[in-house]
């Protein structure tokens, strides 16, 4: 895989260490950072995120880095909570919205499981898009590891859906930024090949 300079924002809310060596196992170097220039420097730019929408705001404000991430026009992926965060607004508050970075746009809103158990947590299917390079030599019907119960529901951005007492996103795409809500550092040989196709592109 070709040397490039891989960032993964520090965001003060998010499990780093799993991202980084999953893509160290690869054979990329990785550079964690919040600082602007490094970010916006990087080839490619990784925005982890755990946690509430709320506290990853906050710390994301704290450390000043709205501006910089919504002028980045290399790809970005956010995982997770990181996806979460690139729409519009969450309604993940106990009343209200939360503003979020306003990347793409879409909502986060909570899964509506029925009888299912949230957080929705383990392995599940996904359904992509044909002709999306993220999930290029990647079926439908392919296990990704998920641990959520908030979601963007499926609309005009979504890139691969996932079903769990309803339909919602699992990939959403807007430009340069993706997002994908499963956790592809521990989705074992899928998770690795979305890995490498979103370092390659």
């Amino acid at each position: 895989m070709s040397q490039q300079t891989i960032v993964i924002v520090n965001t003060g809310c998010a499990n780093i260490s799993s991202v980084k060596f999953a893509l160290e196992r690869l054979g990329v170097a990785v550079t964690v950072s919040d600082d602007p220039a490094v970010i916006k420097a990087a080839d490619k730019v990784f925005l982890p995120g755990v946690g509430s929408a709320g506290a990853a705001m906050k710390s994301i404000t704290g450390k000043d880095l709205i501006p910089t991430l919504q002028q980045l026009t290399q790809p970005v992926l956010g995982v997770c909570l990181g996806m979460q965060l690139m729409v519009q607004q969450s309604d993940e508050a106990t009343s209200g919205t939360i503003d979020c970075l306003k990347l793409m746009p879409g909502e986060v809103t909570r899964l509506k499981a029925g009888d299912l158990r949230l957080p929705h947590m383990g392995w599940n299917t996904i359904t992509p898009k044909a002709d999306s390079p993220l999930f290029a030599g990647i079926d439908a019907g392919t296990y990704f590891y998920f641990v959520h119960s908030f979601a963007v529901p499926v609309y005009e951005h979504t890139l691969a859906s996932c079903e769990y007492g309803q339909p919602f996103s699992a990939a959403i795409q807007h430009n340069n930024f993706f997002g994908v809500q499963f956790h592809p550092e521990r989705s074992g040989e899928a998770g690795a090949q979305l890995l490498t196709n979103f370092v390659n592109m």
